[in-house]
């Protein structure tokens, strides 16, 4: 009888190991049911949010977003406090957007959309040592959803060695200007052309144009309006930032800003245009998420009111993103669930039952 009560002990510390182990990992929604948009009650809604989370090692952060219109991207805090856009550790494009907490110690995300982040799209979080884990249990391994590409995504700079933020279907998302934007040059009226030199474009690349509204816009212009900077008759004209022009056609491209004098100033880009993007899998982001790991680029047409580009297909995220542009609907926080731990409970119940008899 001893010998039974004994084994009998030993299933259910077994058991409850496993149903604890099952439910370590939990799945935070950002923001709730307002997911991840520029929240009406500025920044602190999101730090409101995140008091009331505890976030551990291998918990999930869920970002519902419609594609094109926001990403995420994670940061440094100095970056964080400042919303500088331009260096970040990767950016996932595609929504829903999934990042793993992979190391403790804060950590910050920002939306780089124009100016989203200085408007409350961002937030901090203090990640702990997940202390709970069973003991034994490897440490979570870092990794982001299978689907996407980035290795720390940064806005391609003027250096030639800078490099643009890849996805996982091979496209590429550049930032015209980098940091500087989409603006008169100060000093350099060939800023655009040296700008464009060592970069290769291709279909399905994105050209993202960030400026200031009612103050720069982008015309799309035959040659011969380059040239002479004439603005009369452009083939698009986007006023809305930013604007996303998805290059669906191979052969020389030509913008330029139809805001008087601008164009003589030095606000026009050419480019070339050359075949298809190879898909290709990038190697997953060393720490956090990725998604799209990310950092690659979101498929989207120019900015609301102003005359598309036809966007290309959705990259898939670290996360399984949605199929189209809307965001899903935000999943409610809970523990991982585990079918499996729950009839493996019921399994060593009835074994320990058999053993009293």
């Amino acid at each position: 009888m001893v010998g039974k009560l004994n084994s009998l002990v030993f299933l259910l510390l077994s058991v409850a190991t496993l149903l604890h182990g099952s439910s370590a990992q939990t799945r935070h929604v950002v923001g709730g049911n307002t997911g991840w948009t520029i929240p009406s009650g500025g920044a602190s809604t999101y730090t409101n949010w995140a008091s009331n989370q505890t976030f551990k090692q291998g918990d999930t952060l869920v970002f519902n977003f419609a594609t094109g219109q926001h990403d995420v991207a994670k940061v440094t805090k100095a970056v964080f406090d400042a919303c500088n856009i331009g260096n970040t550790i990767f950016t996932l494009n595609n929504g829903p957007a999934t990042v793993k907490l992979n190391e403790s110690g804060e950590q910050y995300y920002i939306c780089t959309v124009g100016s989203h982040c200085s408007l409350g799209q961002k937030i901090a979080i203090n990640v702990t040592n997940q202390a709970s884990s069973p003991a034994g249990s490897p440490a979570p391994q870092p990794a982001v959803s299978p689907a996407k590409s980035p290795a720390p995504v940064k806005a391609p700079s003027p250096s030639p060695a800078s490099a643009p933020s890849p996805s996982s279907n091979g496209s590429v998302t550049y930032t015209v200007g980098d940091k500087t934007g989409w603006t008169v040059p100060s000093n350099d009226t060939a800023f655009y052309k040296t700008w464009t030199s060592g970069k290769t474009f291709k279909v399905s690349d994105i050209l993202v144009f960030n400026f200031q509204k009612n103050v720069q816009d982008v015309a799309e212009v035959t040659k011969a309006n380059y040239d002479s900077c004439n603005t009369s008759s452009p083939l698009a004209l986007y006023s809305i930032p930013p604007v996303r022009v998805t290059l669906n056609n191979t052969g020389e491209h030509y913008y330029l800003c139809a805001v008087p004098g601008h164009c003589a100033g030095g606000q026009k880009l050419a480019i070339n245009v050359t075949g298809a993007s190879s898909p290709a899998t990038s190697p997953s982001p060393s720490q956090s998420p990725a998604g799209s790991p990310s950092s690659p680029p979101s498929p989207t047409a120019p900015g609301p009111g102003s005359p598309a580009s036809s966007p290309p297909a959705g990259g898939t995220n670290p996360s399984s993103p949605s199929p189209s542009g809307a965001a899903s609907p935000p999943p409610p926080n809970s523990g991982v669930t585990s079918d499996r731990a729950a009839g493996l409970f019921a399994t060593l119940l009835l074994m320990a039952a058999a053993l009293l008899c």
